[in-house]
């Protein structure tokens, strides 16, 4: 059931300006998320800024969160970031995202960064469902 990967940030605004994030869906339940790594997510070492790769979860977990809970929209409420690797400019990182449980005003899920089949960060997050509404273009 896996689908193409789409250009998700299609908005100005923070992860646009970064680059843009791929997303697609692997299952009810199981979502996929990718980013090239350019010069400009480095830190001053030369590998990519842990900042960005935190964006970067949260960015491609709401959006499985989101998804998760059509058509309301999700905001992150806990995220817990543990960075394991590292990567450098022009790798892929491909984040995998499982929706762990769903509550009625809750999501819970758990988040892996890879690059090059190495996990480079891991998460745990919790977002909250908001009321069924449009988001603002």
């Amino acid at each position: 059931m896996a689908s193409k990967f789409e250009q998700i940030s299609l908005k100005p605004g923070f992860m646009k300006h970064n680059g843009g994030v791929l997303f697609r869906d692997i299952s009810e339940n199981e979502f996929e998320f990718k980013s090239t790594i350019t010069k400009d997510h480095l830190n001053a070492a030369g590998i990519t800024h842990g900042g960005y790769l935190a964006a970067l979860v949260d960015a491609g977990s709401g959006s499985a969160a989101h998804r998760s809970t059509k058509p309301s929209s999700c905001v992150t409420i806990s995220l817990d970031l543990k960075f394991i690797g590292t990567s450098k400019v022009g790798d892929e990182i491909v984040g995998r995202v499982k929706i762990l449980k769903k509550t009625k005003t809750l999501v819970f899920l758990f988040c892996e960064l890879k690059c090059e089949d190495k996990i480079i960060a891991s998460a745990n997050g919790i977002w909250k469902i908001l009321k069924s509404r449009p988001i603002n273009p």
